[in-house]
């Protein structure tokens, strides 16, 4: 039986991230964009950027392996990606980022003071803010993070956009609610419920207008069906892996299957769908903990840009794949990495882009970048490229005003959009 907090909860569920903006025309393919963001930064030197010939304070356990784009190599714990390098691109020369354990920077191209201090939204909240949902009945911008217990690793806001914008939130309690409330008698108590609560006074949010989509949401099998990876075959979810909903560290659990709901939500209508994967901020027992951890982080991530791929979206969705910074070259007396923003890597796929290459390289101990520093909000700027948004045009807020997106500099990669 749904309590008053979950009333409230999956009432703005509904409600948020519904914005009042004209759905597009059916049968519309809509650009989409897949972002997995690697809460406490992966160590870029032991994954995509090894150092063979580094000196053994630098190098650490791993050894690299050849991929199927010759040249190329990745990181022995990867060998799934290994094989299908022709399908990505490795940016390995990410500047700008600051020495921040959060979200903000790869959700929404800001730190968190200037997050703070201007309002900046999340970037799907953008997307949903310009382009609105390609269906009354999908939201446009669906946030899978689950509430992580270091605060800022979890999603910023709306901002100045406002409460519209939001992206639907759901975690895996939010899930169990929608499912196990398959009545759709219940789901119409639901909203009378809310628009009762409403009426006296016990308000949940702007309803006025937002009431029958709220409903049509609720009422709707579609978003429900689209996160339920039950529906895939078992060959398709083994071949994801399935992790668990576990939390690690106070960072994100290792739930392969929301990659897979990921990729459900873009095909049933999504254009931004956020994951946060994985709990990577090693200062202690780094090679330990990813020679536990990155085979599954292997499996997820590889599966999600072969299926991308196989399934034809490869022109319409793109995939991107990083933290909030890099880790030190020196590797510390507990066999760890410590923070290191002057340098990082990303994984990005899709979009219609030029794949199977290396963007930028650092130097011998992948310290500093050494040719063709990417500062990180070009790949933002990328990313709205390629969901046909101009990263230098306005945002109108709540108050009709307009903003600037993204800062006047940045610019989408060459090397990836030709």
């Amino acid at each position: 039986m749904l309590n008053r907090r979950d009333f409230l909860r999956l009432g703005s569920l509904a409600v948020a991230g519904l914005p009042t903006l004209r759905a597009s025309s059916p049968g519309h393919q809509h650009k989409s964009v897949i972002m997995v963001y690697l809460s406490g930064g992966l160590a870029h030197q032991d994954t995509v950027d090894l150092k063979p010939l580094a000196p053994s304070e630098s190098r650490g356990e791993f050894k690299p392996i050849p991929t199927n784009v010759p040249g190329i190599q990745v990181g022995e714990l990867l060998p799934k990606l290994a094989k299908c390098a022709d399908k990505y691109t490795i940016i390995r020369s990410l500047v700008g980022q600051v020495d921040e354990h959060s979200s903000n920077q790869s959700c929404a191209g800001f730190n968190g003071s200037q997050i703070q201090r201007e309002n900046r939204p999340h970037f799907g909240s953008v997307v949903a803010r310009i382009q609105g949902p390609t269906s009354p009945i999908i939201p446009a911008f669906v946030d899978l993070f689950p509430t992580m217990q270091h605060k800022p690793y979890n999603s910023p806001g709306p901002g100045l956009l406002g409460r519209s914008s939001r992206g639907v939130r759901v975690d895996g309690q939010d899930l169990a609610i929608m499912k196990s409330d398959e009545d759709l008698t219940d789901r119409k108590k639901l909203l009378t419920r809310l628009d009762t609560m409403k009426r006296q006074g016990d308000s949940v949010g702007t309803m006025e207008g937002n009431y029958g989509r709220a409903f049509d949401v609720l009422t709707s099998s579609k978003l429900v069906e689209a996160l339920d990876v039950s529906r895939e075959p078992a060959s398709l979810r083994d071949r994801y892996g399935r992790g668990s909903t576990k939390h690690l560290g106070d960072g994100a659990p290792m739930w392969n299957d929301q990659l897979l709901m990921a990729r459900r939500l873009v095909e049933a209508g999504a254009r931004v769908v956020t994951v946060a994967y994985g709990f990577w901020d090693t200062h202690g027992q780094n090679f330990k903990y990813l020679r536990n951890h990155l085979p599954l982080f292997d499996h997820g991530i590889s599966a999600l840009v072969e299926d991308i791929y196989a399934r034809g979206m490869d022109r319409d969705t793109t995939v991107v794949v990083w933290g909030e910074f890099g880790r030190t070259p020196k590797i510390n007396k507990d066999a760890g990495r410590d923070h290191w923003a002057r340098v990082n890597s990303a994984i990005i796929a899709g979009g219609g882009m030029r794949v199977g290459q290396v963007i930028g390289s650092t130097d011998a101990q992948a310290g500093e970048a050494r040719n063709e520093p990417i500062h990180y909000r070009d790949v933002l700027a990328t990313v709205y490229h390629n969901l046909g948004i101009d990263p230098h045009s306005m945002v109108m807020d709540v108050s009709n005003r307009p903003n600037p997106i993204l800062p006047a500099e940045c610019r989408p990669i060459a090397k990836l959009i030709g």
